[in-house]
């Protein structure tokens, strides 16, 4: 009964899921879901974007937190071209059925870009679409090297990963060839990005990504 009740969760989900992807699609609308343990660093590394891509792409960003709206301020003072925050709780996922009716609210011509930044956490996120184009995971190399064999399931839904805070590796015993090494044993296509949002390093070839993803999506507006 416990192993049907999940089935029917997951399968509710993936047809609301699937309903607010054929709107981001009708808008021509890059939606990406942003996962990481806490503390990774994924609503700097939002700041970062919206603060370099300003007045080229249009940024809006969905906050999932159990509680505050403390990442939603920060992101609304980054210059966000649209910021909701999302309290689920208890809940440790944000899911097709709570991005749903915030989509309603939205003015989808008006972004370029949307990013789900989920809950930190490295299990359920990945187990949730939310109508999203591609799943990200953030990673910090103060988490070790083992991460990605441990929790596989987040890094195998992912299409890419950055691994951030890489000006800490000094300082550490994590060992960046083994992060990779690890993430691809589980995801051999992963696209894998370097980075450190304390001094920029790796950010630019990032941004580069966003660029083509977001006129890739445009080119493909039903």
């Amino acid at each position: 009964m416990k192993v049907t009740l999940v089935q029917d969760i997951l399968d509710a989900n993936r047809r609301v899921s699937a309903a607010n992807k054929r709107r981001f699609d009708e808008h021509g609308l890059l939606v990406l879901n942003l996962m990481s343990s806490p503390g990774a660093g994924k609503t700097t590394l939002l700041e970062h974007c919206i603060s370099a891509l300003a007045g080229e792409l249009a940024i809006g960003v969905i906050e999932g937190d159990i509680q505050t709206s403390l990442d939603a301020d920060r992101i609304e003072a980054a210059g966000a071209a649209f910021a909701h925050q999302i309290n689920t709780r208890g809940a440790c996922h944000i899911d097709g059925n709570m991005i749903a009716p915030v989509v309603d609210e939205m003015d989808l011509d008006a972004l370029d870009l949307l990013f789900v930044e989920n809950v930190g956490n490295l299990v359920c996120p990945a187990e949730f679409d939310v109508g999203e184009d591609e799943k990200l995971v953030l990673f910090s190399v103060t988490e070790g090297d083992d991460k990605p064999k441990k929790y596989p399931l987040m890094f195998q839904v992912s299409g890419v990963m950055l691994v951030n805070k890489i000006d800490l590796l000094p300082h550490l015993d994590a060992d960046l060839d083994k992060i990779h090494a690890h993430a691809r044993d589980v995801h051999p296509d992963m696209r894998i990005f370097d980075i450190s949002c304390k001094t920029g390093e790796g950010l630019d070839a990032f941004y580069g990504w966003l660029r083509e993803a977001v006129a890739r999506k445009k080119a493909t507006r039903v």
